[in-house]
């Protein structure tokens, strides 16, 4: 019995346990499809480079075939083997190379895809925990409101106060309970969001630190732009993609060029139609054959232009990608430095709006102050640890936001952000 006692309580405390963000991560890991899509686009992508090779390797082809004579009925059946190595052919072999390529770009592509698929599971994560505690914040809001129509209304029914104040403060709540039930469905919505990366929200998050202190930057913001446009995946991925057509107009220009391949072929004859000595013959051709290309109906400089033009649309490309690179790069290092700044405000202004609603409630009490100050005071107090709340979530998101435009946010970036939870 005790032992059983002591299963129930070991689940029950599981159960009651809140998920972190590396707990999180580690769900979408398995579960993202969009992430699985970019590992299936990878795993394709090299099955195509395997396809390309194989024009390099040998063929091997056997043929039969069976044929009846009308009038005697004499049936003669040939197989035919051929086997054949390609020797020399630059198109295949420059085809291939840009295939290679392709399959380098497309495994940059993974790598970026797993930092954004980190970064989205960050901002649907800190995005449940902003919704929950505006949420709270929300509803802290109308319980105060409603404890201030309560005391309106006793003041009244004593003949302290007017029958305004008791409606003014009515009023409020009822606004605040608008906007509990807008955060009500933000919170249902953001809990949807992360679910899309998980396959299943978690009951409960970890929540930042209430002590969070602002996270220094090492370098500055030129130093995170050069890293970025050694490190970006995206970039190097763009960069291959050149690289890629560049081969594929040096394997169109060669459609100009000689094949060479040796083969050797075998034909063999069996039936009623085919003599003694044939029968008992494999006649066997060995040889090199040379393939010289004259004319193609302007096929093979239709395919050099059409390659240059996908040569240079790709490096079009890359140059767009290095500028939102760059531009992404300085915006989240500003928004980082911003952040801490925002940080220290919104924790003055809690500090300031709390000391203001006990003056208030104190010249209430005192006739100094109206009710209308005092509702004032409540919602002021609320909005600044709301937009405390929020500077908290948006200082680190903007950290891990720069780590994935520089290409660097790993598992240890997470951890990292992961530290700053306050644990259960």
């Amino acid at each position: 019995m005790r032992r059983l006692i002591l299963v129930l309580a070991l689940l029950t405390a599981h159960a009651a346990r809140a998920d972190d963000l590396l707990q999180v991560w580690a769900q979408a890991r398995a579960a993202d499809p969009l992430l699985r899509q970019a590992a299936a686009y990878n795993g394709a992508q090299e099955a195509a480079s395997r396809e390309a090779r194989a024009a390099l390797l040998p063929q091997w082809n056997v043929q039969s075939s069976e044929e009846r004579e009308n009038g005697s009925g004499a049936r003669t059946r040939t197989t035919t083997s051929s086997l054949s190595q390609p020797l020399f052919d630059l198109a295949a072999l420059r085809a291939w190379d840009a295939s290679r390529s392709d399959a380098s770009a497309q495994s940059a592509r993974l790598a970026a895809a797993e930092q954004a698929a980190r970064e989205r599971v960050a901002e649907a994560y800190f995005g449940l925990l902003s919704a929950q505690a505006q949420l709270a914040t929300a509803r802290a809001n109308e319980e105060a409101f409603d404890r201030q129509v309560n005391e309106a209304e006793t003041r009244f029914k004593s003949g302290l106060s007017a029958q305004v104040e008791a409606d003014q403060s009515r009023a409020y709540r009822e606004l605040a309970r608008g906007n509990t039930l807008a955060a009500e469905a933000a919170v249902a919505d953001a809990r949807e969001a992360l679910a899309q990366l998980t396959g299943a929200a978690p009951a409960s998050l970890q929540p930042l630190r209430r002590d969070l202190t602002a996270q220094p930057l090492p370098d500055d913001a030129e130093a995170w732009a050069q890293r970025a446009l050694q490190a970006n995946p995206e970039l190097r991925a763009l960069q291959l993609d050149v690289q890629a057509s560049e081969q594929r107009i040096s394997s169109a220009r060669a459609g100009h060029l000689p094949t060479l391949s040796v083969g050797v072929d075998t034909n063999r004859r069996r039936g009623d139609g085919v003599t003694a000595f044939d029968a008992s013959r494999t006649p066997t051709t060995v040889g090199v054959r040379l393939t010289v290309p004259l004319f193609a109906g302007g096929a093979v400089a239709a395919a050099t232009d059409r390659a240059g033009f996908q040569r240079d649309a790709a490096r079009e490309q890359l140059e767009a990608g290095r500028r939102a690179v760059l531009r992404d790069v300085r915006a989240q290092h500003l928004a980082v430095g911003q952040g801490a700044a925002q940080l220290q405000s919104t924790q003055v202004a809690v500090q300031a709006a709390e000391r203001a609603l006990e003056a208030t409630r104190t010249g209430l009490t005192l006739g100094t102050r109206s009710t209308t100050d005092l509702l004032l005071a409540i919602q002021t107090l609320a909005g600044a640890q709301n937009a405390q709340t929020q500077a908290r979530h948006r200082h680190v998101l903007a950290l891990l936001a720069l780590h994935q435009a520089a290409g660097s946010l790993g598992d240890t970036e997470l951890a990292t952000v992961n530290a700053l939870l306050e644990t259960r």
